[in-house]
């Protein structure tokens, strides 16, 4: 099986090649916004080879761009709209069921490409020379420029790792460009031998994640840094934008970002700890697709109900789950998805489920059958465990391993949640991860 690594290069351009690479990316930023403007001008058009055949030539024309860029704007834009319009159906469906009341509004108004971020295809945009060079395509013909990054990704670019597409990103506060490179790794083709301990990880607000395994074991993973950091850049958003002085705005530019990078750094940190502590191990994630559609807002303009909504929108569960599967294969282990109803409510002693058994919706779980008590996040860490060994079970009765739950198929989803019901957790009975 293969995983996907992105190596990120640092340019070093001369100010000649720093000026071909910024007109660039300008010129392509600009055709992305026209093309956006023409597919929602005609239907909120998707089809990239629609809007290939009806905009090529005018990219050509009007911003200069190389026959392989003028063919990779349209389709992006058509790919921006296709994620669009799937949201927009998934919220219909939801508004339908009485999940949400809220219209999604992502296509009132045509997408604005506001990155500079432009996309260059493999020996079609750019090539990779000798002695760590890279050969760019430009507006004005194509540039060497030498580069340096980090030493095990670029031994596995001269290695002759599969390479995909690659990203031109320039970073303004150092006046910097790199190049992010899509790099296919070929890993081992998972086996249950190969992993012998079974890990449930339940993500959160207050702790980021908490992990448990069959043998007892936990790890509680908090960053309370990043919840104050967050709460305290919202504040100084709201005072800065009241005052809207330009002062104020310039400001506002300067600090853009930075919540989200501290909470990149956190997950990082988390999602490495846990690889690395878990190695050669089947690790549990909860399946969160639509988890905001699916959770209860608080209603009102309190500043508590505010601060509250603020944090469920800022959720970055997805970020983790993703960076903990990537370096779940680099450390011989793998990441699968379980189905998440339930696992913060029901009691993994006698099964019992109700929302009671979480008063207050707090930190104690108390079962209201057997008064069994645990911290909530452990109790929702263990259900996921124990799942997680479920689903390892029949990966070796049948051969087969289901990575991500099917909810398409309501009938299905009843019987897995049933199996999931009969469930109980002993660590006295819990075999030996060697087994």
């Amino acid at each position: 099986m293969k995983t996907v690594l992105t190596a990120k290069l640092k340019l070093n351009t001369t100010p000649e090649q720093f000026k071909a690479l910024r007109t660039t990316q300008l010129a392509y930023r600009d055709s992305l916004n026209y093309v956006s403007q023409y597919a929602f001008a005609n239907g909120k058009v998707s089809n990239a080879i629609r809007l290939q055949d009806a905009t090529y030539e005018e990219i050509r024309l009007r911003f200069h761009l190389p026959s392989q860029m003028a063919c990779s704007v349209p389709r992006q834009v058509g790919a921006s709209y296709k994620a669009l319009w799937t949201k927009v159906k998934n919220n219909a469906a939801h508004r339908k069921a009485g999940l949400t009341k809220k219209r999604y509004k992502g296509l009132d108004q045509a997408p604005t490409f506001l990155s500079p971020t432009l996309t260059y295809q493999y020996k079609k945009d750019y090539t990779f020379k000798k002695e760590q060079h890279v050969s760019l395509l430009t507006l004005d013909g194509r540039i060497v420029v030498p580069y340096t990054g980090y030493n095990k990704h670029v031994a596995l670019i001269q290695r002759g790792t599969e390479i995909g597409a690659s990203k031109l990103w320039y970073d303004k506060a150092k006046k910097q460009f790199y190049l992010l490179i899509s790099l296919d790794v070929e890993m081992a083709d998972p086996t249950p031998e190969t992993h012998k301990q079974v890990v449930g990880v339940d993500v959160g607000m207050r702790y980021l994640a908490v992990t448990a395994t069959m043998q007892g074991n936990c790890t509680f993973h908090a960053d309370i840094s990043t919840v104050a950091k967050s709460h305290h850049s919202a504040r100084l958003r709201k005072r800065l934008q009241k005052k809207g002085t330009r002062s104020a705005t310039r400001r506002l530019v300067a600090i853009s970002g930075r919540e989200r990078r501290l909470k990149a750094n956190a997950n990082h940190v988390v999602s490495k700890r846990i690889v690395t502590h878990y190695s050669q191990s089947l690790i549990g994630l909860e399946h969160l697709t639509d988890i905001r559609e699916h959770t209860k807002r608080r209603k009102g303009k309190s500043a508590k109900q505010r601060k509250a909504n603020r944090a469920f929108s800022k959720w970055s569960f997805a970020e983790l789950h993703s960076m903990i599967a990537y370096k779940a294969l680099l450390h011989r282990s793998m990441a699968i998805k379980v189905d998440a109803n339930y696992t913060s409510q029901a009691c993994p002693k006698c099964g019992h489920t109700c929302k009671e058994n979480r008063p207050h919706k707090g930190l104690l779980f108390v079962c209201q059958n057997c008064q069994y008590t645990l911290h909530a996040d452990l109790v929702g860490a263990r259900n996921i465990a124990m799942r997680t060994l479920l689903i390892r079970q029949d990966w070796i009765g049948t051969g087969l391993l289901s990575v991500r739950p099917d909810v398409s198929d309501n009938e299905a989803k009843a019987v897995r949640l049933k199996r999931y019901a009969e469930l109980r957790w002993s660590s006295d009975t819990t075999p030996s991860p060697r087994l």
